[in-house]
């Protein structure tokens, strides 16, 4: 019976253990030297067009770029300290092989039907950007603690057979080398870090799940009895167990039966997993608890927030506050909740992928991010502007959010400006009447000085007055839909036509009601200062807007 063996701590973001990671399945080294000495210091989107800091030992994700161009992309990106290129995979000739062996850089090939966005997820987990500081001499089981992928390859060599690590959602959280002795659905799965729903469907409708659940010991999947052709090869899955908790489950590709050395093998392997999945949950919860602390230590000002800068590496550096939240109602606090660090996580991995810095965390019901922005050429905003709207396109549905974009800040006072300039956007992106997903205040300025004059007024118990009270008590008294007809020829500036058509009214109608307005209220609706004090009226004191179920 083969034992767990204490293993060498391997660098926690080395390029070759990216490679060693991620290799066969996701990446293969098309040429170069990946052994460089040293932690990535980051992950890097190259972009000639607005090029992003370099952090020191920086792996380069080249999107996009022709193999005609390779050779001088690899020369500037390695002449800014870079150690490694990951592009789509490429021919090597004699002069792209040159260039490689003077820069000393890797180039990488992303291998087909692997996409950017995965790639960027897994270079996430495998460099423990979430996790906490883990020094050398913290293991578990002989293993680095919280290292998901040092243990699946560990229990891999146990079982002899390539494994996923999986939690309760199916998403694989880790998964070994020798991918590439599974069959197409396990290869499906690990690049897209997700069992795919047909197969997670096919697993539920057999009782799989059913079982793996109820059960303590292994699980035998017969791929004869799922009926799809890309499962050809058995499974054996065992569930990982906290006490009466599930945190999750060891996915193995293996043939035979389930012998008691087997089952011993997969219940030392689950209890071993079990540890290191509720050393990361703790580290997680903690981590995001000091995030969110320093995040809102830092937006409040005060003495406390230089340090808490500080510590979230923001320091003496121009810091932009970008606030969102999700319009969407939830009926509970638990649910929104939870959408509100799915959105915060997703955040954090977008922005740290395209923007190098940004400190991300919910704090009450918004999401904050405090995102460096480099001094260089062009407007800090609108290069926010547009990573932003990247990923509201890239979440899509999955989380219809709003971002509002506040000012650049250098300084610790400044700072609490961009964060009140981002929550006047936001209020407006969220309850007033903007249709935009993502804006900064000269987006919204109009909009948001009509959401505080309504503050205004409605903190001193502002009624209606003048001709608009006449209309007010007209319509109570016979539902004539007089103030509702004033404000749509208002913000149709006068045409009646359209007017009408918003209405789903005649425009002969839309014309009587307008001569009854003239003389139900004494309102000049020729004369342009009645006109806007009627309009200010209407806006502020959010009068005649549609009724429900009209448009």
């Amino acid at each position: 019976m083969r034992k767990l063996h204490p293993v060498t701590q391997r660098p926690r973001a080395s390029l070759g253990r990216v490679l060693g990671d991620l290799g066969d399945t996701l990446l293969e080294l098309l040429h170069g030297d990946p052994d460089h000495h040293g932690e990535i210091g980051g992950v890097v989107i190259d972009d000639p067009t607005d090029e992003p800091v370099f952090p020191p030992q920086a792996l380069v994700l080249g999107l996009g770029i022709e193999a005609a161009h390779l050779p001088e992309v690899i020369a500037r990106v390695a002449g800014r300290g870079a150690v490694g290129l990951v592009v789509r995979s490429a021919a090597i000739d004699d002069e792209l092989r040159r260039t490689i062996d003077r820069t000393g850089i890797a180039l990488i090939g992303l291998r087909r039907g692997a996409t950017w966005t995965q790639l960027i997820a897994l270079l996430r987990s495998v460099l423990a950007e979430d996790d906490v500081a883990v020094t050398a001499q913290e293991s578990l089981g002989g293993l680095p603690s919280g290292d998901l992928f040092a243990v699946a390859n560990a229990v891999a060599a146990l079982l002899d057979a390539p494994v996923t690590i999986e939690d309760r959602s199916s998403r694989v959280l880790a998964f070994s080398g020798r991918q590439e002795e599974a069959d197409p659905s396990r290869v499906e799965t690990v690049i897209g870090r997700q069992v795919p729903d047909r197969y997670a469907r096919l697993l539920t409708e057999a009782g799989v799940f059913r079982d793996l659940y109820r059960q303590r010991g292994p699980v035998i999947v017969d791929p004869r009895a799922l009926g799809h052709e890309s499962l050809t090869k058995q499974r054996i899955a065992i569930a990982v167990r906290a006490g009466d908790e599930i945190l999750g489950s060891i996915w193995a590709v293996m043939d035979g039966d389930i012998t008691p050395q087997r089952s011993k093998a997969l219940s030392e392997a689950a209890n071993l997993v079990a540890l290191h999945l509720l050393r990361i949950r703790a580290g997680a919860d903690v981590q995001r608890r000091l995030q969110t602390d320093l995040v809102s230590t830092a937006l409040e000002g005060g003495p406390a927030a230089r340090d808490a800068l500080a510590r979230l590496g923001l320091s003496g550096k121009p810091v932009l506050v970008v606030a969102a939240a999700l319009p969407t109602e939830y009926e509970r606090d638990s649910e929104r909740a939870a959408a509100q660090q799915r959105l915060a996580d997703a955040m954090s991995v977008h922005l740290t992928a395209t923007a190098q810095q940004a400190a991300v965390a919910p704090v009450g019901r918004t999401v904050y991010a405090l995102l460096h922005t480099p001094r260089r050429p062009g407007d800090p905003e609108e290069r926010t502007m547009r990573i932003l709207n990247e990923f509201a396109d890239r979440v899509g549905d999955k989380l219809p959010l709003v971002a509002a974009i506040g000012t650049v800040a250098s300084a610790v006072s400044e700072l609490v400006q961009s964060r009140a300039v981002a929550d006047r956007v936001l209020r407006v992106l969220v309850d007033g009447p903007a249709t935009q997903r993502v804006a900064r205040l000269d987006d919204v300025q109009t909009q948001s000085l009509m959401l505080e004059l309504r503050d205004i007024a409605a903190a001193r118990g502002e009624r209606p007055g003048g001709a608009l009270a006449k209309l007010l008590d007209y319509d109570l008294d016979g539902e004539s839909g007089l103030v509702e007809s004033l404000r749509a020829w208002l913000d149709a500036l006068g045409d009646v036509t359209a007017a009408a058509n918003a209405l789903f009214i005649h425009p002969n109608t839309l014309r009587y009601r307008l001569r009854r307005i003239t003389e139900v209220s004494g309102l000049d609706l020729s004369d342009p200062d009645q006109r806007f004090a009627a309009m200010l009226q209407l806006r502020i004191l959010n009068y005649g807007q549609p009724r429900s179920g009209d448009s």
